[in-house]
């Protein structure tokens, strides 16, 4: 392939500003879709161009294909990047990429297919030897009753192509479960046209640590592990890397099943393999391959200095890779809070408007990636996010106060945001002490009146 000229990104917010400032660095013009509530964004300020793909709700913008396709066309552009969320892991955009002659800044059609769909994904982690959660597939009530007299107590109904929490029930009994299966079968019918649920053992203390993937489909790198085990409801809050007090031989266990399966797949791109980890038993299962850039990607770069976008491009230009992986040595340790416009007071009610005043003071070891400046409209469109605060240090314990200190100055007016969340998960011993499992967040959120 030829080197990418002009870039189109078919997304918004703070990744198509960090979109926009990696090609800007290699020499790559750049093209940022858009709809008409995001026209006078700071992306739309950064970009070569900016072109309007339609009104505001995602369905009639950033999710239109065919619209993405011919705005990228119109444009000039080479390629298409589709940055995380929306069209990012779509398969139908890929495979339309190669059908207009564009480079598609991703995986591979086929690669999308094998991760695209859970069972699918899991299917790939048993044939490539990696350990999966005890569990199965179930149709109805009676396979639901006979699968779970093998698999336990507490058990998880998740959807097949689902996300985000959505169709995804917690069952602690025999009695609780057809309700349950039917609700979970309703909610994923709803939020994705896909009734498909499988059932897992329930893993009541885990963690959630997954591996970076480099590969040009040959060669695949890892670069090491993030911790994400900080969530709600699901929703990633605080990631950090390394993960914090994780047996040697446990890390080294989880980057090489990470490779075996992007190996497996004939992965080609970035993606992120996403693991639980078994605190109890000391053991890890494969939960499924995010096949695009991560949110929380800065930590990864923070600690080994690479700029991931730029290998994303990279490989999309069919450049083979010159890193090797005795070249990535991790050093110290970064810790992303991601900043949301919603009040915490309110069960995290969103809160969209005008930002007043945007105040991200330059701070040793601090990286801030975001879209806001004053006078910025966040709408009520979209994700929550309006920033992305990352902290270096060279420990764990410097990084942490070095984000304690942005939290004390970094501003955000005019809007409601979740800024005293995080004062309290950083000023928390629990948090401090490092290690902590998915079910921390749950345990904190009724003591935030005592410490915001």
């Amino acid at each position: 392939m030829a080197p990418i000229k002009r870039l189109f990104i078919a997304n918004r917010g703070e990744i198509a500003v960090r979109i926009i400032r990696t090609a800007r660095a290699l020499g790559i013009e750049t093209v940022l879709g858009v709809s008409r509530a995001d026209s006078g964004s700071l992306g739309a300020q950064l970009a070569t161009r900016a072109v309007v793909l339609g009104p505001a709700p995602s369905k009639d913008s950033y999710l239109r294909i065919g619209t993405v396709i011919e705005a990228a066309r119109g444009t000039g552009c080479d390629a298409i990047h589709p940055g995380y969320g929306f069209l990012s892991e779509n398969r139908e955009l890929a495979s339309a990429c190669e059908t207009a002659g564009l480079i598609f800044v991703g995986p591979t059609p086929d690669n999308l297919t094998a991760v695209g769909d859970k069972l699918t994904a899991r299917t790939h982690a048993q044939a490539a030897g990696v350990p999966v959660v005890p569990g199965g597939t179930v149709t109805q009530a009676e396979d639901a009753l006979a699968l779970a007299q093998t698999v336990g107590f507490p058990l998880l109904i998740k959807a097949v192509a689902g996300g985000g929490g959505k169709g995804m029930k917690r069952v602690d009994d025999a009695a609780a479960l057809p309700a349950q299966l039917d609700l979970a079968m309703a909610e994923a019918e709803a939020a994705f046209g896909d009734a498909r649920v499988y059932l897992e053992r329930f893993v009541t203390v885990g963690r959630h640590v997954e591996v970076q993937i480099i590969s040009d489909g040959v060669t695949v790198l890892h670069a090491g592990e993030r911790d994400c085990s900080v969530q709600r409801r699901y929703q990633k809050v605080v990631e950090e890397a390394p993960a914090p007090k994780l047996p040697a031989t446990l890390r080294q266990g989880l980057c090489d099943a990470a490779v075996r399966y992007a190996r497996h797949i004939g992965f080609r791109s970035l993606g992120t393999v996403e693991f639980l980890v078994d605190v109890e038993r000391h053991e890890f299962y494969f939960l499924e391959m995010n096949a695009r850039i991560q949110v929380e990607h800065p930590v990864t770069e923070a600690i080994t200095g690479l700029d991931l976008v730029a290998a994303q491009i990279a490989i999309a230009e069919g450049r083979p890779l010159t890193l090797t992986q005795d070249a990535i040595r991790p050093r110290g340790h970064a810790i992303e809070c991601r900043l949301n416009a919603e009040d915490i007071t309110r069960d995290f009610a969103p809160c969209p408007g005008r930002v007043t005043q945007a105040w991200f003071p330059p701070l040793p070891g601090l990286r801030v990636d975001t879209h806001m400046v004053p006078g910025a409209m966040i709408p009520p469109f979209y994700d929550s996010m309006v920033a992305k605060l990352i902290a270096w240090g060279e420990t764990r314990e410097q990084a942490i106060d070095r984000m304690l200190t942005a939290l004390d100055v970094c501003a955000l007016e005019g809007v409601v945001t979740n800024l005293p969340l995080h004062r309290a998960i950083l000023t928390d011993p629990a948090f401090r002490a490092g290690g902590v499992d998915t079910n921390y967040l749950a345990g904190l959120l009724p003591k935030l009146g005592d410490r915001t």
